[in-house]
């Protein structure tokens, strides 16, 4: 009993202060992660803010204004709940995206049939919208009545013909998992972005919509400019050269595990 009661000392007085810290430290980081990546940033600083001034009331002893924010303190959280809805969504959806929380998923993803394809696309100023499936699911989207499911390898001929101009699957996105074209005609959720460039088109929206509740990588062929863009990690990283685009996807779908390489020189919505 007395070693046990030694052990149990010791843990609290040195281990279980450290185990505190460092598991506050991870769910901080965590936490920093999500804000940034659903462009819920604004919400933390307003919510920092808040805590600044309460702080200062406190320390003070401004006994107005603290009887007031402890008045106003549930409508402000009700509120704020109401106004960031689509980042609070945004959030917690990426919490359940996490790696740390889903299962891995191998992807071999054949980038020089895709690279082709858009480069005709490209050149003939047809609109081209592919996504690549890393981690997360996109059952929904796949498994929707709107979709085609195809199922087919992959290859260059069989995108272009997918998005040959004036087909029933032109419009839609391609879903690329495992080396194959798993559906085409697949509608993707609109960006939530009040921000973006006014000058994209639904295929520029989408692409960044689906980027931001997924962890997938969404290659776009502009129908008006032919410029070919990728979408990832909430962000639009418009008109890439074709070394950037395959850098790019390269490391972000892990084909040969090379470094990381520098940021696409595109502009980044």
């Amino acid at each position: 009993m007395e070693l046990i009661r030694d052990i149990l000392s010791f843990y609290l007085t040195y281990i279980g202060p450290v185990l505190d810290i460092l598991l506050l430290a991870f769910l901080m980081y965590k936490a920093y992660q999500i804000l940034i990546k659903t462009q819920a940033v604004q919400l933390g600083r307003g919510a920092l803010f808040m805590l600044l001034i309460y702080a200062l009331a406190f320390l003070l002893h401004l006994t107005t204004l603290l009887w007031l924010l402890n008045i106003l303190a549930t409508g402000v959280v009700i509120g704020a709940a109401i106004v960031f809805q689509p980042e609070l969504r945004r959030m917690f959806l990426t919490m359940g995206q996490n790696g740390w929380l889903r299962r891995s998923r191998s992807q071999h993803s054949h980038i020089n049939y895709v690279l082709s394809a858009a480069d005709k696309m490209s050149a003939l100023k047809r609109g081209m919208l592919v996504v690549f499936l890393r981690k997360d699911s996109l059952k929904e989207i796949i498994e929707n009545p709107s979709a085609t499911r195809l199922n087919a390898d992959i290859s260059s001929n069989l995108l272009a013909t997918i998005f040959e101009f004036d087909t029933a699957l032109h419009d839609g996105a391609a879903v690329i998992d495992n080396g194959k074209v798993i559906a085409a005609g697949c509608y993707l959720p609109l960006t939530k972005q009040d921000d973006i460039n006014k000058s994209f088109g639904t295929r520029h929206r989408a692409a960044l919509g689906i980027a931001e509740e997924t962890d997938a990588v969404v290659l776009i062929v502009s129908e008006e400019s032919g410029a070919i863009s990728l979408a990832y990690d909430s962000k639009l990283y418009y008109d890439l050269s074709q070394d950037d685009i395959m850098n790019q996807l390269t490391y972000l779908l892990k084909v040969k595990g090379e470094e990381k390489p520098q940021q696409p020189e595109g502009s980044a919505s």
